[in-house]
């Protein structure tokens, strides 16, 4: 009876499965730093401020004041909705904008949101926006990767493999979550 090459096999496994994902891994890193940073910035948006000044409203009411603003700043469409997150100002949500107006001032600041191609698509993915199909996808992609992962793990053998380095860094690699993790429940 041949002797099975569970080596060489390995080895197909890991190179095969691993052309396949590449893409959606990239784009899984490139989305996963964006949004780890969603503190300092916006990952989906471009956010453009822009600042102007109308007379100032003196209306009482919600309606009179919102048709003064859309009248002092020509706006055709009729908002969204209309906010008053206190007394003296005024938020205007439309689709693609929204106008917040200090009412005593009337100083104005419009803000456009667009979305930021490409990147917008990749966070929208990694996050499962689009649920459905994409879930078993994404089950999928996690699969081969750890298909990936435990496959990698007997690709070389020897001292640079998984009974030499690859042990420790195979170690240092489990050690790193699980001390941050003590740490982090730690404080």
């Amino acid at each position: 009876m041949p002797k099975i090459r569970w080596r060489k096999w390995n080895n197909i496994l890991h190179r095969d499965i691993g052309y396949l994902v590449v893409a959606l891994t990239v784009a899984y890193c490139i989305s996963g730093i964006a949004v780890n940073h969603i503190n300092d910035w916006n990952p989906n948006y471009r956010i453009t401020k822009e600042f102007i000044s109308i007379p100032p409203i003196h209306a009482e009411s919600r309606d009179e004041i919102v048709a003064q603003a859309r009248a002092s700043l020509r706006l055709e469409k009729e908002p969204r909705n209309a906010f008053r997150p206190d007394p003296s100002t005024l938020q205007l949500f439309f689709e693609d904008k929204t106008v917040s107006i200090d009412l005593p001032t009337g100083n104005v600041l419009i803000e456009r949101a667009t979305p930021r191609r490409v990147l917008f698509e990749m966070n929208q993915l990694h996050l499962n926006r689009p649920k459905k199909l994409w879930t078993y996808i994404a089950d999928l992609y996690a699969l081969a990767l750890l298909v990936v992962s435990v496959t990698g793990l007997f690709v070389l053998k020897g001292k640079n493999g998984i009974t030499g380095r690859g042990a420790w860094l195979t170690a240092i690699g489990f050690v790193i979550p699980i001390v941050y993790w003590i740490y982090y429940i730690s404080f």
